[in-house]
């Protein structure tokens, strides 16, 4: 379900209700977003309006962002962004409620997300469904920053790795956005955790919870000769022999070439190896199953940095770096 693009660049248009947001109308790098003042979304049916209390980065903006890979264009606008606000991930509070929508009401703390974009930006009209209550106890830029991440980790392990209570899993990539909530996910599942780090973040990941730690610039994850239930990539560097040689099935979060990607796949599917690689959809029920155990403390949020949202350019620069160890917060206000 696509967001209500209810925004129009201000441009030479008198703005009836207007807002902060920061725009783009070309394809690049963060230099391209523009701050600037466009209106004011209004609600609509099954929709909520939310002020946006605080927004997270993700490697998806900066993706959409440049336009890459060339394959997203087809989606997000060929030869110009289609989405003028950027923006998925976001957290505030509900000012006003469409027709027809009935679990949340004005006043609700909320967060969520949409990869049609529109988070960063003062206000945002959005599906119902892909919005949760935050639970009690907890701050804007905290929540902002586990819709894409954690709904990603929640649905690796178990909507698609299926992932059960005893078993053992294997998280490559566990020190950052979406491996260190998976690594407290799988945990709080009753799994046996093997996460794969730098040598420099094998304490944080062991305080995470981690049984075990593998740091990659140590030992060689594809010489490892450990077996486990599932093999749950984030970093998208395992082969098909790695699969193949350390987990009876796999889940494939990100990939680092499309052709890596595309070879990754078409050879499980001709040797019938158990690997699934999927697009994680946001809904109400996920978010709230992670707030849950968030609330049970058994899930919580590492923010290596928050940026006031006048940097947003800047947070995004920062994330493409690769090295971020949880997550990155702006907030607004």
């Amino acid at each position: 379900m696509a967001i209500e693009r209810a925004f129009l660049p201000l441009h030479n248009q008198p703005v009836l209700s207007p807002m902060k947001a920061f725009t783009k109308t070309q394809y690049g790098g963060p230099e391209v977003l523009h701050l600037e003042e466009v209106e004011k979304p209004t609600v609509k049916e099954d929709h909520i309006l939310v002020k946006v209390m605080a927004n997270s980065a993700n490697p998806a903006d900066w993706h959409i962002l440049r336009g890459e890979p060339i394959l997203a264009r087809f989606e997000f606008g060929l030869f110009k962004p289609s989405i003028k606000i950027l923006g998925a991930d976001f957290a505030g509070i509900v000012e006003e409620v469409g027709s027809g929508e009935t679990h949340f009401s004005a006043g609700d703390r909320v967060f969520g997300e949409t990869l049609q974009g529109g988070a960063f930006a003062e206000y945002i009209s959005i599906p119902a469904t892909m919005c949760g209550k935050m639970p009690d106890g907890t701050g804007f830029a905290e929540m902002a920053a586990v819709p894409i991440a954690g709904v990603t980790a929640l649905q690796a392990l178990i909507t698609y790795g299926k992932l059960r209570e005893g078993e053992s899993v294997l998280i490559n990539g566990s020190s950052g956005g979406v491996g260190h909530l998976a690594v407290q996910i799988a945990k709080a599942y009753g799994a046996t955790v093997t996460a794969v780090c730098s040598g420099k973040n094998s304490d944080f990941v062991t305080l995470l919870g981690a049984d075990r730690v593998i740091a990659y610039d140590k030992e060689s994850i594809h010489q490892h000769t450990g077996k486990y239930d599932l093999l749950v990539d984030t970093h998208g560097n395992l082969t098909y022999r790695d699969y193949r040689r350390m987990g009876q099935r796999g889940v494939v979060v990100g990939f680092t070439t499309l052709q890596h990607m595309i070879s990754l796949n078409l050879e499980a599917k001709l040797r019938q190896y158990p690997l699934t690689q999927f697009t994680a959809e946001c809904n109400t029920k996920d978010l709230e199953t992670l707030a849950r155990l968030m609330q049970a403390g058994k899930l919580r949020v590492h923010l290596e940095k928050t940026y006031p949202y006048t940097d947003i350019p800047e947070a995004i620069r920062y994330i493409e770096g690769m090295r971020t160890r949880g997550k990155v917060a702006m907030v607004w206000g």
